[in-house]
């Protein structure tokens, strides 16, 4: 899979079935480059299996998919090795030998300088994420895939990690495709906000506003009735 011209993301027609479910339904989306967009959906609407297919960890899929090269993905849980140390974890699957001081340049841009040493088991759950995130970063990618990355967090600590993200998102300048469910995290990052239904993108808002953003500006107030409205979720 490799990118156009105009998208960091290119699909048509992506089809996608479990036994007799049909999962994707003739799909049709393009992220451009350098575009922050978010996923939402009902559980079991097809975003995790959107992301992998893009992260290239699904390939029997019907339709067209084009993708960068050069593309990573951070999970929900950051899958870390716990028999290798947290810089390991960070250059972990690069091609040479393992580098740490370059592991040790992105675990200082995710503001975890002094975690380089440790094992996994010693990282609270925001470092852990941060690890995955550093992880990511390390390989440059033109597209991040983002799966719930926050989902397991607290309140506090999924703030701070939204903010690092969007200071990741600006300094790097990648297309960014962030699944999630909470309505308020995807117009705090998004620039544009897609719902999906029965297998397609039902629904999407443009989130034309600066950075950083309120919760409590009256566009987003605005926009976020209207998600939760696509999402079956009435005041």
């Amino acid at each position: 899979m490799t990118t156009t011209e105009t998208s960091a993301v290119h699909i048509r027609g992506l089809s996608k079935t479990f036994g007799e479910r049909t999962v994707l339904d003739h799909l049709d989306l393009d992220v451009r480059p350098g575009e922050f967009v978010a996923l939402l959906g009902r559980s079991g609407c097809g975003k995790s299996t959107l992301l992998r297919i893009l992260a290239g960890l699904d390939a029997e899929i019907d339709g067209l998919v084009t993708v960068p090269r050069r593309h990573a993905v951070a999970f929900q849980a950051p899958r870390l090795m716990p028999w290798k140390r947290v810089w390991q974890n960070v250059v972990l699957g690069l091609p040479g030998r393992p580098d740490r001081e370059l592991a040790q340049r992105y675990l200082d841009e995710v503001g975890l300088s002094a975690k380089t040493k440790v094992w996994p088991k010693t990282l609270s759950g925001g470092e852990a994420q941060r690890v995955s995130l550093a992880r990511a970063l390390v390989r440059e990618p033109d597209l991040l895939l983002l799966d719930e990355p926050f989902g397991a967090l607290d309140a506090l600590t999924r703030v701070k990690a939204q903010q690092l993200v969007a200071e990741l998102w600006t300094r790097h300048e990648c297309a960014v495709l962030l699944v999630t469910h909470d309505v308020e995290e995807a117009l705090l990052l998004a620039d544009r906000v897609l719902v999906m239904d029965n297998g397609v993108i039902a629904h999407e808002v443009s989130v034309d506003l600066p950075r950083p953003r309120e919760v409590g500006h009256p566009a987003l107030v605005g926009l976020r009735t209207e998600l939760l409205g696509r999402l079956g979720v009435h005041a």
